[in-house]
């Protein structure tokens, strides 16, 4: 474990026995056994049967995925009921999806670390990896929605002999930008926290093919003073950059619909709006995986109520937000006089879509 997760967690003496009545660790806790205890999940305990039958069911849906993509480049991108005044459907609601729940692994690790909230500890992992799959899951919909993907490099500024260069007023360039950029830096902060604990794996491994597996990526760490100082200066130079990304990305996704002169779209409020949105959805998903994580394997005196809890005025907070956004995007059309603005958010309302 981490030097900060051994601070934040401290021990019993140390600590209340609850807050505002919640306990905010369970019977039976001991810091000397945190080591063996998520070390044991991967290199002691053996795969129950219920976890194949989790990656059966979650690789049914990556052969669902496929058939969908063939399905797709076959017939092309008016499959998803694409038209002119529909220029995005259902690609860019998907990529917005996964950025925005993307951001609270980044969120979580970076924003916290610097306000020096160390109940983040227990959970920054699995959100950090969240990340990283959620912005892989992202990067597909905007190839997938070119309509002919293997030219993707197209998008890229690049000395060619065809005198192309990427439209730089489009959002799909900014796109292409802020994901690979977001991508690179989340992937570089998500592994440099992840050094001491490769190296508690390495030590900890029996076999030699995991010693060595864990002893690459550890990159040398012995857990010295010196080690623990760069790390530390590295760690938090890193939380800089991440934390302008988490605004930025979604900002510029944002980007997207607001841009356009169709009506309902072209607003000021959806860069605040969606940066809170992707906060809010992003620990909704944090919370969905950590819940049956922390149940599945027993974690209970690691991801205690606190954190639960911590997790879930966050959601508040950024939920009242995302309600806001809602109420004056409902408000600004009214108050705009515009004909077709005031259609566009009674059709919502009150038109056939109005169910959903």
């Amino acid at each position: 474990m981490t030097q900060e997760a051994f601070q934040e967690r401290g021990s019993l003496e140390q600590r209340p026995a609850s807050e505002h009545g919640i306990p905010l660790v369970a019977p039976g806790y001991s810091l000397a056994s945190v080591g063996d205890k998520i070390s044991s999940i991967v290199l002691t305990r053996q795969t129950p049967r219920t976890w194949w039958l989790g990656f059966g069911f979650a690789f049914s849906l990556v052969l669902l995925l496929h058939y969908a993509v063939v399905w797709l480049f076959t017939f092309g991108v008016g499959v998803w009921g694409i038209n002119i005044p529909i220029a995005w459907g259902f690609a860019i609601v998907n990529f917005v999806w996964w950025i925005g729940i993307g951001h609270a692994g980044t969120l979580i690790s970076a924003i916290l670390l610097l306000m020096h909230q160390q109940w983040r500890t227990s959970i920054n992992r699995f959100a950090e990896a969240m990340t990283l799959f959620a912005v892989a899951c992202a990067g597909l919909f905007p190839l997938l929605h070119l309509g002919r993907p293997w030219f993707f490099y197209w998008l890229l500024p690049y000395p060619n002999t065809m005198l192309l260069w990427p439209q730089w007023r489009s959002p799909l360039i900014w796109d292409v930008f802020a994901v690979l950029t977001y991508f690179t830096v989340s992937l570089v902060f998500w592994y440099v926290g992840l050094i001491p604990d490769l190296a508690t794996m390495r030590d900890r491994a029996a076999g030699r093919l995991g010693q060595v597996f864990y002893g690459v990526l550890a990159l040398g760490w012995r857990g010295a003073a010196e080690h623990w100082r760069r790390y530390q200066a590295l760690y938090v130079l890193l939380a800089g950059l991440a934390t302008p990304l988490v605004v930025s990305v979604h900002t510029v996704v944002s980007f997207d619909f607001s841009i356009a002169i169709l009506p309902g779209w072209h607003s000021t409020i959806f860069p605040p709006y969606f940066v809170a949105g992707a906060i809010f959805s992003g620990f909704a998903m944090v919370l969905s995986i950590a819940i049956p994580v922390r149940a599945f394997y027993r974690l209970e005196d690691l991801i205690t109520l606190r954190h639960l809890q911590n997790m879930a005025k966050i959601m508040l907070v950024t939920g009242l937000m995302v309600s806001y956004g809602y109420l004056m995007e409902a408000f600004m059309a009214w108050y705009s006089g515009d004909l077709l603005e005031q259609y566009s958010q009674t059709n919502r309302m009150l038109g056939p879509y109005a169910w959903t």
